[in-house]
């Protein structure tokens, strides 16, 4: 996925750095979208120039390192249009593996699943406080990925319920 994210930005952001994309990835939260390192990220760019989807056009130096300027080809122009169908088009489930847990949790100590259910409750608390800073601070949100950060907060909302229901049962 992170390719498409790439050659997206590109299409958004022609002539940008790798430097610049990277950042736009993390400014924009992308991370709940896709899991992603700096390494992952520069990897990926490497191999969508290798492939001739993206082209360095310029080169310049900032803060005395040598950064590249990159435009997506037709080839990058036709990979986009497939990941979107190919990513579009999927409804895959998004396992939590949490859920793995739970399968077994009659095997497992009574009172350490009680902390990792607690555990649950803390991570996502963090991440729908994380959620609603990006909505209150990012006005410039592109409005599909405003309510797909809603989206994403409601269903951390909903886990929460769930765990705290979870945790009052066990």
């Amino acid at each position: 996925m992170i390719p498409l994210l790439i050659l997206g930005l590109l299409k958004q952001n022609p002539g940008s750095h790798g430097y610049e994309l990277l950042a736009l990835m993390k400014e924009r939260h992308y991370k709940y979208i896709v899991n992603f390192t700096k390494g992952s990220f520069y990897y990926n760019l490497q191999q969508l120039e290798e492939k001739k989807q993206i082209k360095k056009i310029d080169s310049s130096h900032d803060s005395n390192r040598e950064t590249h300027d990159y435009v997506i080809t037709e080839d990058g122009n036709r990979e986009f249009e497939r990941l979107m169908e190919k990513y579009g088009a999927q409804t895959d489930y998004i396992n939590l593996s949490f859920y793995a847990a739970m399968l077994f949790t009659d095997e497992y100590d009574h009172e350490d699943m009680r902390k990792l259910i607690q555990t649950q409750i803390d991570q996502t608390q963090k991440k729908i406080s994380a959620l609603n800073e990006s909505l209150e601070q990012n006005e410039n949100l592109q409005p599909s990925f405003r309510k797909m950060l809603e989206n994403s907060r409601s269903h951390h909302l909903v886990n929460v319920q769930w765990f705290e229901e979870l945790l009052k049962d066990n």
